[in-house]
């Protein structure tokens, strides 16, 4: 029996960001699909039942419901005792990186992939715009990475987890990662962790 359940599908990002969470930790974990291209998070069942929000990913363990990928790794963090922060200082540097992940990585790099290789929408002023952010938010991680293998120092954390979530899906990602030399690196690093997988071999997909 499975203690974590995890609902996702293997194209989301921020779905990865919970399920690397829970292969490195090396606990049981049941990923389900969510058919998201097919409409699934804006059934009424679902939005009712499993997510209000009517995202993944969506955590079930012990009796609780969690959303949003940063809510999610700050449990498991809580619940495994692994890749948290050791102290109040800690915990704010993962907060600051987990919350400029979410605005300002995460956010364009979605959008601008989804777009463009997932729906083939053709280039244009918005994905113009989202590509600039994208590239400009993995040039400040770039460069935090310079002198550092995670993103707080010689150990990953759950800030590293968030960050990475859509740098693994390669040619689906409508930019070139090559000036990127330490976030290249840094991404080798976390590959090597114990229980890593690619998104694609860890979540169902469509």
């Amino acid at each position: 029996m499975t203690d974590f359940k995890l609902y996702c599908f293997g194209e989301s990002g921020n779905a990865y960001k919970a399920a690397l969470m829970l292969q490195v930790c090396g606990v049981a974990w049941e990923p389900v699909f969510v058919d998201f291209f097919n409409g699934e998070t804006k059934t009424e069942a679902y939005r009712g039942k499993i997510n209000i929000m009517g995202e993944v990913p969506v955590l079930m363990h012990a009796g609780k419901t969690l959303t949003q990928s940063g809510v999610i790794l700050d449990y498991l963090a809580e619940v495994t005792r692994k890749f948290g922060a050791k102290s109040e200082d800690e915990r704010r540097e993962i907060m600051r990186w987990m919350l400029f992940d979410n605005h300002k990585l995460t956010s364009p790099i979605a959008s601008l992939r989804y777009l463009v290789t997932l729906m083939k929408k053709p280039e244009n002023e918005v994905t113009e715009y989202l590509r600039g952010r994208a590239l400009g938010a993995l040039g400040v991680v770039n460069a935090h990475l310079a002198d550092k293998p995670f993103i707080l120092g010689k150990r990953p954390t759950i800030a590293d987890f968030s960050l990475c979530g859509y740098l693994y899906y390669g040619e689906e990602l409508p930019f070139t990662m090559a000036p990127f030399t330490h976030v290249l690196n840094w991404l080798d690093g976390i590959r090597a962790l114990p229980g890593w997988k690619h998104p694609y071999d860890c979540m169902p997909r469509k």
